[in-house]
């Protein structure tokens, strides 16, 4: 199987390398159409944009019961359940909107549902306050990105290897911004904390794989490509299993917008390592007349 394997690698890797290129530009261009649309690449929370955060603490109350009535006169909000952890039973919601009077929408919210003034509490979050936080994340985001780009570049002082794994963790950067904007999430400081995740897990497969391809010569290149697949393959499905299991139990949204953006880029990165880095290396080794 290993064999196969090896040789299906040496005979297409130039071709194995337009898969995640054409995702990547997929998903540039899917959130380029976002951008010239909706002025963002994505929609944002309201913690991140601004406008006002009500929590009805009323078990019973779910989700959708409050959306239902939302609906009716607004477009752009956000729902969210309160459940206990043990038994998952709703113990209230969470409702953001942006643009909007906050006595208007308690007005709304009465007219339909029951509930009393103790169980009614809103915060409002300044405009100016949560872009001023937004854009202080994404600088923190840049700048970790580069600093690894900068460490990778220190690990193996040649050019191609580091832009292969330099690369690979764009790609699951983007493709996972993509993934999440087109299933309708919307970014939230805990989601760009999963980003930031994301960028110190993607290089390390990426890492890997590249240190056991050019620094090794104990194997063939293909047999130690083979390597450090089997050793990146089982961290990433180790870490799926992890966030499937957590997912499953969680009842916490801001876990669960954690989860679910980490185990998108795990996905997307075993893409861009296998199809993207693995191959690319190939090609450098062989220039370079490497065995």
């Amino acid at each position: 199987m290993e064999e196969k394997i090896e040789q299906f690698y040496d005979k297409h890797y130039k071709k194995l390398m337009i898969i995640p290129a054409l995702i990547l530009l997929l998903s540039l261009s899917f959130l380029t159409y976002n951008y010239f649309s909706n002025g963002e690449i994505i929609k944002r929370d309201v913690e991140l944009k601004g406008g006002i955060e009500i929590t009805i603490d009323k078990p019973g109350l779910t989700a959708q019961e409050v959306e239902s009535v939302l609906s009716t006169k607004y477009e752009d909000f956000s729902v969210r359940e309160l459940s206990d952890f043990s038994s998952t039973k709703s113990l209230g919601v969470t409702i953001k909107l942006s643009n909007v009077e906050e006595s208007e929408v308690k007005s709304l919210l009465s007219s339909k549902i029951s509930f009393t003034d103790n169980q009614y509490n809103s915060r409002i979050i300044n405009a100016a306050f949560a872009s001023s936080f937004y854009q202080s994340l994404i600088i923190v985001l840049i700048v970790s990105f580069i600093l690894m780009a900068l460490t990778v570049f220190i690990a193996f002082r040649t050019f191609i290897p580091s832009i292969a794994v330099i690369s690979a963790a764009s790609i699951d950067l983007i493709v996972t911004l993509a993934i999440v904007s087109f299933l309708g999430m919307k970014l939230s400081a805990p989601g760009i904390t999963a980003f930031l995740l994301i960028i110190g897990y993607s290089i390390d497969t990426d890492v890997l794989l590249t240190t056991r391809m050019i620094k090794h010569s104990d194997s063939t290149l293909l047999k130690r490509m083979m390597s450090g697949i089997k050793t990146g393959l089982t961290m990433s499905f180790a870490t799926i299993i992890a966030m499937i299991v957590a997912l499953t139990f969680t009842v916490n949204p801001v876990l669960q917008e954690i989860f679910t953006i980490i185990l998108i880029a795990i996905i997307i990165d075993i893409m861009a390592t296998y199809l993207g880095n693995g191959p690319l290396l190939i090609w450098y080794a062989k220039k370079r007349g490497m065995q």
